[in-house]
């Protein structure tokens, strides 16, 4: 009996000491997990996954969260809007309105991102065009190349003795040469609606220099000039002629869009108007900057001066270059994601 009631005794006090034994692990174990937990995070190391280790690599999130993701939907993400600042005719016009309203000349301007695809105009109204004065060549020569390719021949000696004194120094008497060659103006005229330009009236007469244009129209013709097979009537030998000679240009003539840029292609127009002694000044090209290519036209009328028409055109080439690689960068940083 004692013996019984001393054996019971021994058993409820093991299982006294039992239970504490196991209490006192818990406590270690608790306090173990929240040591580790803290290590864990501060450490920022991947969190523990009980299926799929690499899923969010293949979601594409850049990197690991304390935070559980949200699963990822089956559905393809929508491509990021850019914001009302990445729009380009807005940051061209926000950024050439000072300087327009700091002169009394007329100004309008046209650029496109080669590679981006995006492209702004800015002062461009329907029926407002410009003398081209000598910008006009690249045109003239461009027709030019289209009827010698429509003739299946290339172009003779005398025509690419025109051709470079007429791009690279910008000589009247071999633009005289040339307007001829192709007709005039209604020669100019049916080679602009190959070219895409859809706003360029040719001068009439001899007065080539009095071609009627529009900055767009410009771009159309640059874009024709530069481009590739598929966006363009010239061919690829055409193309690489007229790149040729508008990298040429002599150094004396060296300004207008290429202050914005490395220049790779110029073309530079000024003309005094005889009755108001005002000053036509255009530049047409194509540069680089930031990277990336740029085709630029910046036509404007009424300057003061050869000078002060000069210096207007270069501020508004770098200018809206400058706007064209903001948008360039604030597109590309909303397709990203933006900063991690």
């Amino acid at each position: 009996m004692s013996r019984h009631r001393s054996a019971r005794k021994t058993r409820g006090f093991r299982a006294r000491g039992s239970l504490r034994s196991r209490a006192a692990f818990s406590l270690l174990a608790a306090v173990a997990a929240v040591v580790l937990l803290a290590v864990w995070v501060a450490m920022d190391l991947p969190p523990l996954s009980g299926g799929d280790s690499d899923a969010k690599a293949r979601s594409g999130d850049p990197g690991w969260s304390a935070t559980p993701a949200t699963p990822a939907s089956p559905s393809p993400s929508p491509t990021p809007s850019p914001s009302p600042s990445a729009d380009p005719d807005h940051a061209l016009s926000e950024q050439l309105a000072p300087i327009q309203d700091a002169t009394t000349a007329s100004l309008s301007v046209a650029v496109l991102d080669v590679e981006g695809g995006d492209s702004a105009d800015y002062g461009v109204q329907a029926g407002k065009t410009y003398d081209t004065a000598s910008i006009v060549k690249v045109d003239i020569l461009a027709a030019l190349l289209l009827k010698a390719q429509d003739q299946g021949r290339v172009l003779t000696a005398q025509e690419k003795k025109y051709a470079t004194s007429m791009i690279q120094v910008s000589d009247n008497e071999s633009a005289d040469a040339l307007w001829l060659a192709i007709g005039g103006a209604a020669g100019l005229d049916a080679a602009n609606k190959r070219l895409g330009l859809t706003a360029t009236t040719g001068g009439s007469g001899p007065l080539w220099g009095l071609t009627q244009s529009t900055a767009t129209d410009q771009l159309a013709l640059l874009s024709a000039v530069f481009g590739d097979d598929a966006d363009s009537p010239l061919a690829s030998r055409s193309r690489t002629y007229i790149q040729g000679l508008m990298n040429g240009i002599a150094a004396d003539q060296d300004w207008g869009v290429s202050a914005a840029g490395a220049v790779t292609g110029l073309k530079n127009g000024w003309l005094q108007r005889t009755a108001t002694k005002l000053w036509d000044i255009n530049s047409i090209g194509r540069i680089v900057a930031d990277g990336h290519g740029y085709l630029v036209a910046v036509l404007s009328s009424g300057n003061v001066s050869k000078e002060a028409g000069i210096s207007l055109v270069e501020k508004a080439a770098k200018t809206a270059v400058a706007a064209a690689v903001s948008v360039a960068v604030s597109v590309s940083g909303s397709a990203s994601g933006g900063p991690t």
